[in-house]
């Protein structure tokens, strides 16, 4: 069974969104995606979404998206994004997609692996960090706090994180974010959020003080799910 990611799928199948005012090579990527996802992921495999997943603003526009989600092969674990304004309770979510985890200050297990995360938000230092980005970005500190207590608190001994946001500014500088990471048995983070070649080459990617670092943006994967581990 392997554990594979893809972020920012950016689906719109109530009230299509054309993608490819973002670059040609974003053109059909739904069914890029689709079709990948169906080459590459098995049933009794699991896939991590890190985020903005649905461009729907409601729950009744989203559920087109959710529900090819849904039916695709595979054990899914959800995470919010910055455009996911359609996930409001994750309560609601558990109980009309019961198949699907929908992460939120609590955590999930795969294998021995334990799934923690939260959305995250732009780090300090940054291009553009206001008065508003350190209030989301000191509360994002604490939900994965939250996460990360409650997978301790069930015995975690290898935990892998999910953000929406990159867990580090444009200059790789430690964060709130690195610095909890370091206080928990943390060995994998996946994150998304970044589009186009100027920012994917900022990236953190790979291993970086003992923690293995992947984004995993769909266009950065070329529309197809990365396996974890």
């Amino acid at each position: 069974m392997g554990l594979y990611a893809i972020g920012d799928l950016h689906f719109s199948f109530a009230a299509p969104k054309p993608m490819d005012i973002f670059g040609a090579h974003w053109k059909g990527h739904d069914k890029k995606i689709i079709e990948n996802w169906k080459k590459t992921v098995g049933p009794e495999d699991t896939v991590l979404l890190p985020g903005d997943i649905s461009w729907g603003m409601r729950l009744a526009d989203a559920a087109a998206d959710l529900d090819v989600i849904d039916r695709l092969p595979g054990r899914k674990m959800l995470l919010s994004g910055n455009h996911d304004y359609w996930w409001k309770s994750s309560s609601r979510l558990a109980g009309q997609y019961p198949k699907m985890k929908f992460l939120k200050n609590d955590t999930t297990v795969w294998e021995e692996w334990f799934i923690c995360g939260a959305r995250g938000w732009t780090c300090p230092n940054d291009t553009a960090f206001s008065a508003e980005d350190e209030k989301i970005y000191r509360r994002e500190l604490i939900r994965l706090r939250l996460s990360l207590d409650c997978a301790m608190g069930q015995g975690a001994e290898k935990i892998l994180v999910m953000l929406h946001f990159p867990p580090v500014n444009e200059k790789h500088e430690p964060s709130g974010f690195t610095e909890i990471f370091s206080q928990y048995p943390v060995k994998e983070v996946v994150y998304g959020h970044l589009h186009g070649e100027s920012s994917h080459q900022m990236a953190l990617e790979g291993e970086w003080e003992g923690i293995r670092y992947h984004l995993t943006s769909s266009d950065y994967l070329d529309f197809c799910p990365k396996r974890i581990l």
